[in-house]
């Protein structure tokens, strides 16, 4: 078997505050196959979108990584010089953000930002870098391309915004392309159109793809792997195609058995009880527990390791001797 192409190795964070370091990500392990598309999913605030951000350090101020390891290429990126790791971003590994509009500079033209990116790394003319910025805005399905190269944000729809983004992100032809919850704020026509967009160029550039949602629908679209995320600790991982058929652990199955189905009627969608632990709230056991309708004594005094079973791993006691 291939080395990964991105290993995650115990990764610990946490936030500074006035009254100490609130942790958030508590030891998140995984690795990332290449070509292949990783889905990362749970609930808001359970550490999606920061665990995604310290991959390239693009983390707020007051963010501490208190330990781990992520590999790339056989070095770890937390140790890398701030100089290095710029010839990194965008160029090896690429993100696209939660929210094109405000990603987008409302001053500049798409053409401008476009080109920017291709500057950054390269050095190439600017007949070259405008002729490209065409060639990606047509890859990405964006008509009469070489016009809207003069167009602002504010002339583009969200799905076309999106689009821009994920021109920007492949512009350099990067190994890894993370994307942040891309079709958050899209109507689901333009949603399945975003998620065939980066499955078929994915494919086609034979990237490697971190897909970030709260979404276990969409992530059944696009995921080979897919890895569930609770209170900054991984409660399941597996092949995309039996975690959806057979999930193991009751978080997991709580949130699949919340989405709707136009295959079962009924008056009311299964819901999970309670709320997700705030970030610095101690809880001795599983984190789940408090929510969880299977827990048992064992569960709220200890947190249960990760018990491997064929090619998966699940937290949870339910699954210990199996």
């Amino acid at each position: 078997m291939s080395e990964p192409i991105l290993q995650v190795q115990d990764l610990r964070l946490g936030f500074a505050t006035d009254s100490g370091s609130v942790p958030v990500l508590h030891g998140l392990s995984y690795t990332l196959e290449k070509g292949k598309v990783l889905a990362v999913v749970g609930e808001s605030g359970s550490g999606k979108t920061v665990h995604a951000l310290s991959l390239l350090k693009l983390l707020p101020p007051n963010a501490r990584i208190e330990g781990g390891k992520i590999i790339y290429q056989g070095k770890n990126l937390l140790t890398m010089k701030e100089s290095s790791l710029r010839h990194i971003r965008g160029k090896k590994i690429a993100m696209i953000f939660q929210d094109p509009g405000s990603s987008l500079n409302p001053v500049l033209t798409i053409g401008e930002q476009l080109c920017e990116t291709l500057h950054a790394h390269q050095k190439i003319s600017k007949t070259a870098s405008r002729k490209r910025a065409v060639e990606l805005l047509t890859q990405v399905g964006i008509t009469d391309a070489e016009k809207r190269l003069n167009d602002y944000p504010f002339q583009f729809s969200g799905g076309m915004c999106q689009r821009v983004m994920i021109a920007m992100a492949l512009a350099l032809s990067p190994d890894i392309l993370i994307a942040d919850e891309p079709t958050t704020a899209l109507d689901v026509t333009i949603q399945a159109q975003i998620l065939t967009l980066i499955k078929n160029l994915q494919k086609q550039n034979g990237m490697s793809v971190i897909f970030i949602t709260h979404n276990l629908a969409v992530a059944a679209q696009i995921a080979d792997e897919v890895l569930v995320l609770y209170a900054g600790q991984c409660m399941e991982q597996a092949p995309a195609a039996q975690l959806f058929s057979r999930p193991l652990h009751p978080y997991t199955q709580g949130l699949l058995g919340s989405l709707a189905s136009v295959r079962q009627k009924t008056d009311k969608l299964s819901v999970i009880a309670g709320n997700p632990p705030r970030p610095g709230d101690k809880t001795e056991g599983c984190p789940f527990a408090a929510r969880c309708p299977k827990a048992f004594e064992k569960c709220y005094k200890a947190c249960p390791p990760l018990y491997e079973q064929a090619g998966r791993s699940t937290r949870c006691y339910l699954q210990e001797g199996k």
